[in-house]
C-alpha cells in the first residue's frame, strides 16, 4: 500500500483506476494504492459507493464477463493510520477514471 500526494480528483467526488497490479483510490490530495487480483484487467462500473465500502464491476482476463468486486476501504486506510470516518465522510460520490 501507498499514499501520494495528488489534486486530479476535486470536490466531493473520489476516482478508482487500476495500474501496474494495483487498484488506486484518488480523493483530494491522496492516490492510494494498493494490491489488485493479478488477472483484474479494468474497472469498468461503479454499482454502489457506501461509506468506505465499493462495489464494482470488473473485467478480469479469464472470464468473457464482467463480474462484481466488493472493495472495503475502512481496513486499508487503517493500515494506512487514517482515521477512515474523517477521510471518507466528504466523499459523496466515486467513479472510474482512466486518465
Amino acid at each position: 500500500m501507498a499514499i501520494k500526494s495528488d489534486t486530479q480528483s476535486l470536490g466531493n467526488e473520489a476516482l478508482l483506476s487500476n495500474a501496474g497490479g494495483f487498484t488506486v483510490f484518488r480523493f483530494g490530495r491522496y492516490n492510494i494504492r494498493f494490491r489488485a487480483p493479478y488477472s483484474l484487467e479494468r474497472y469498468v462500473d461503479v454499482v454502489k459507493w457506501d461509506d468506505g465500502y465499493l462495489v464494482v464491476m470488473a473485467k478480469y482476463s479469464h472470464n468473457a464477463e464482467l463480474e462484481e468486486e466488493y472493495i472495503d476501504l475502512k481496513p486499508i486506510l487503517k493500515g494506512l493510520y487514517i482515521d477512515s470516518d474523517s477521510f471518507l465522510k466528504p466523499k459523496k460520490n466515486v467513479r472510474i477514471d482512466y486518465a
